[in-house]
């Protein structure tokens, strides 16, 4: 965490991240941390990660309601349509799409994220 002067409450929550395989979102985080850390408001958990976002310290996700991963690593995620869970998906990154880009474009392209969507495991399981 590069973040600017030290700050207790910032600390919460990227450890949060860290140790969850969750892609929580922010209102997830603040009822995480709520119970023991009663002065916590839901405006510092947003203000905390969209600051640890900005710094390069997670990646927030947008997806209908943003969401924050601790492995900042470029990798793709899996999205169910039926729960709204997400997921990493241990697949490696194809920069040769990032090239593919750049000649079909021109554009300068810095990278590329990939989103899988369908049923997870669990939701089929349910089925």
């Amino acid at each position: 965490m590069n973040g600017k002067r030290y700050s207790r409450q910032r600390e919460l929550i990227y450890e949060a991240l860290k140790h969850t395989q969750e892609h929580p979102t922010a209102e997830m985080v603040y009822q995480w941390l709520k119970p023991e850390n009663p002065s916590l408001s839901l405006g510092t958990v947003y203000r905390n990660l969209n600051l640890l976002a900005d710094e390069g310290s997670i990646t927030r996700m947008a997806f209908p309601v943003e969401r924050y991963d601790y492995n900042t690593a470029a990798h793709p995620h899996f999205c169910c349509q039926v729960c709204g869970a997400v997921y990493d998906l241990d697949l490696p990154y194809d920069a040769g799409l990032d090239e593919q880009a750049l000649l079909a474009s021109g554009h300068d392209v810095t990278g590329h994220e990939v989103l899988f969507r369908g049923t997870c495991v669990k939701c089929k399981n349910l089925q």
